[in-house]
């Protein structure tokens, strides 16, 4: 796959469609590569005259990884966030440098100006491009993430313990063990998941694609460190089509209900029994609502 020098970093990227098309960029969520996303959305998106760009964060995947910072303690970072101070001092980066990343990638590249889909993490980045870098953003769209407002509601205790878990050891089989575990607890519901032998055999491929649990962790206080940007919404210009899982017991509706409402003229929409994953069975419908939007 290509590589794109970005921001002073190297980020792993591939595309589907003509160059001539209308560019739509995905931007992964937290500690996912992007083999993540699914075929049926990229192609879906593809065959309706886009052209899809989708790429490794840094610190994950194939993209740069910054070993020379060891990560800081999370709970160092929270409680530094949650006093007032400037947690974006003790991190090596936060949230608005990937979201530069994702504008410089797109530069890199020759892209003018794109349609942005993020999800989970990537839809933060993708509201912080769409503030940060908005010469780059054609039309926004969230998917399951959060406005950043602290006052929202908690993910439940089950679905934090998920997302924070760790294998005992390294393995492929402990890898996909955790995975499968992951998305019973954070996923959709059983109608709609992906089947346990697919999950576990996506995050063995990815383990052995690239195994960076540092890097993880460094996103993971980036998310923590990065100064709150709810207030800030009022400001984007870019048409906003938020997406969320009605069932998402990680990032709950009400985040991004949240977004929809501070975004002057945005547009919400939920799903019944979509929790927080990229499931298959959700490519079609998702392709169906999006390119109506794009389009319009």
């Amino acid at each position: 796959m290509p590589r794109a020098e970005v921001n002073g970093i190297e980020i792993e990227y591939d595309t589907l469609g003509s160059a001539q098309d209308p560019a739509i960029l995905l931007v992964m969520g937290f500690a996912l590569q992007m083999t993540r996303w699914p075929e049926a959305l990229k192609r879906g998106l593809a065959d309706a005259g886009f052209r899809v760009i989708w790429f490794d964060n840094r610190d994950v995947g194939l993209s740069t990884e910054f070993t020379q910072y060891t990560p800081p303690s999370p709970m160092e970072v929270l409680t530094a966030a949650m006093t007032g101070q400037d947690a974006s001092k003790l991190v090596p980066y936060t949230l608005n440098a990937m979201a530069a990343d994702s504008a410089g990638l797109l530069d890199a590249i020759g892209v003018e100006t794109a349609d942005v889909l993020g999800v989970s993490m990537g839809g933060m980045i993708g509201q912080l491009m769409a503030l940060d870098h908005a010469h780059k953003v054609r039309k926004l769209i969230p998917v399951m993430t959060t406005s950043g407002d602290p006052m929202l509601p908690p993910s439940t205790p089950e679905a934090m313990a998920a997302l924070t878990a760790v294998p005992a050891s390294r393995t492929p089989e402990a890898i996909g063990d955790i995975a499968v575990h992951a998305q019973h607890a954070i996923g959709s519901h059983a109608d709609l998941r992906n089947s346990a032998e697919v999950i576990r055999a996506r995050a063995i491929e990815d383990f052995h694609r690239s195994d960076r649990p540092f890097g993880m962790a460094r996103q993971y206080t980036a998310i923590l460190a990065t100064p709150r940007w709810h207030e800030r919404l009022g400001q984007v210009t870019a048409p906003t089509l938020v997406l969320h899982g009605a069932d998402d017991p990680l990032i709950r509706p009400a985040a991004g209900q949240d977004i929809a409402r501070r975004i002057p003229g945005a547009v919400f929409k939920s799903y019944p029994k979509w929790g927080h994953d990229l499931s298959d069975k959700m490519s079609d419908t998702l392709v169906a609502d999006i390119v109506p939007f794009l389009r319009a």
